[in-house]
């Protein structure tokens, strides 16, 4: 070999090796690349995931506020439910009272008179809570707001129909607080 073809050789040399690296450095930009879009990757999932997390979080929150939103509303609206258990005994007392008294009788006929204003009023203060008598009579049976403490066989009146209250029942906003206990009709026996 001549001396410039030793010359010329650590250019080719050179060449060849920059190439090299080249191609080297190019198999490492894409590797950089692919690393780059697997963490993109994982970043969007990431993201997505937290996402979906944040909207199960708020739907569950809703759901936490409307649930607190109506219980507050029963607490207002039944809280007085034992308070009016404990006073529909004073109420069935006073009825049974003006049912039991003498009307005719002058002595008794204005405490009568009294008894049925008193009553009145009452009922008039139970109303403005909310509270309304269920007195069925001769309306059909609905075992929802009635109790049947017996049955009668009739021909008067159609199958399950109630022929007499035994006690008037009472509803809070229209949550039933007492049934009434009714007699029921039923078909003769042939």
């Amino acid at each position: 070999m001549s001396d410039n073809e030793n010359a010329a050789n650590p250019i080719e040399q050179e060449e060849n090796t920059t190439a090299a690296e080249s191609a080297e450095t190019g198999n490492t930009t894409g590797q950089g690349e692919q690393d780059h879009l697997m963490l993109l990757e994982d970043a969007r999932a990431k993201a997505d995931e937290h996402w979906n997390l944040y909207l199960r979080t708020q739907a569950e929150l809703e759901n936490l506020r409307r649930r607190a939103e109506r219980d507050v509303q029963n607490a207002h609206k039944f809280g007085l439910e034992k308070f009016v258990n404990e006073l529909l005994p004073v109420m069935d007392s006073m009825e049974l009272g003006m049912d039991a008294a003498n009307a005719e009788d002058e002595a008794v006929a204005p405490l009568l008179e009294g008894m049925g204003l008193t009553l009145k009023m009452f009922q008039s203060v139970l109303e403005k809570m909310g509270v309304t008598a269920v007195n069925p009579q001769n309306e059909a049976f609905n075992p929802e707001f009635h109790q049947a403490m017996s049955m009668q066989e009739t021909a008067d009146a159609e199958p399950n129909t109630v022929l007499a209250v035994m006690q008037k029942g009472y509803v809070l906003n229209e949550r039933l607080v007492r049934p009434a206990m009714v007699v029921v009709s039923k078909a003769p026996v042939a």
